[in-house]
């Protein structure tokens, strides 16, 4: 799978959730996540979105990292069995 299929499955995944999943662009902020995760009731996160078996690069983690510091969940993925435990962390579950 590619990482556009698996970011085709994650905007779909997030619309059948009711929410919505916008491409994040950051003019002037190299290393910002792919994707925002909107869901009902102002659940909200990032999303970095990856080729199967890519790791984000060392900015991107210094990004992150900083988000989460911050108080923002903020998930890499690469695999599309992810994206339903991002949906469940994201309206306030568990992240694992």
């Amino acid at each position: 799978m590619t990482e556009k299929q698996i970011e085709r499955k994650l905007v779909f995944a997030i619309k059948q959730s009711g929410g919505i999943c916008p491409k994040f662009v950051s003019p002037r902020l190299d290393g910002m996540p792919d994707r925002l995760v909107l869901l009902p009731d102002g659940r909200f996160s990032f999303v970095e979105v990856k080729k199967p078996g890519k790791a984000p690069r060392k900015l991107q983690l210094k990004r992150h990292e900083q988000l989460r510091r911050l108080g923002f969940r903020v998930f890499a993925l690469d695999d599309a069995k992810q994206i339903q435990p991002i949906i469940t962390a994201t309206e306030g579950g568990e992240t694992k």
